[in-house]
């Protein structure tokens, strides 16, 4: 039945600064209207939509106003010069500094690399690949540095 997530909603208060913003991270413009515009993530399968309204200002939590866009192993990797290159700062995320990050996530069992940082309204965006999807032993959130070199000594 359910074959993948197709869309999520952030709201924005500035649609044109957020259009500019979303095109850096090339992504595809898909549709606009004067108050929304939708970006293709994988194009045919999942977008993005951006809702310009008054709102843009809820409280952050977890469950609200937060993306995370899937990349492979070598651009998690990348990704801090990547957003660099564009003007985008990494966030501290989970008391981990951007000079930390990449991060690794002990999503037991698996593990997920991830880089975290905001979009001109603060809404939390996520670069998230994944690193082992078979059960493995426990372990506490490290930077993929750290993860990298217990990788190495098993």
């Amino acid at each position: 039945m359910i074959k993948g997530l197709y869309e999520a909603h952030l709201p924005v208060q500035d649609l044109k600064r957020s259009i500019e913003f979303y095109t850096s991270l090339e992504l595809e413009l898909a549709y606009e209207t004067p108050k929304l515009a939708f970006f293709w993530i994988v194009k045919g399968h999942s977008w993005v939509g951006l809702w310009e309204t008054e709102k843009a200002e809820t409280p952050y939590h977890p469950s609200l106003r937060h993306i995370a866009f899937h990349v492979d192993r070598e651009a998690i990797r990348n990704a801090k010069n990547w957003l660099a290159e564009r003007g985008i700062e990494v966030r501290t995320a989970f008391g981990f500094s951007p000079e930390e990050q990449p991060l690794v996530l002990p999503n037991r069992p698996y593990a997920h690399a991830a880089v975290y940082f905001h979009d001109p309204d603060g809404n939390s965006l996520e670069f998230i690949a994944p690193l082992h999807l078979e059960g493995g032993k426990d372990f506490e959130m490290m930077s993929l540095e750290e993860w990298d070199r217990m990788q190495v000594e098993k």
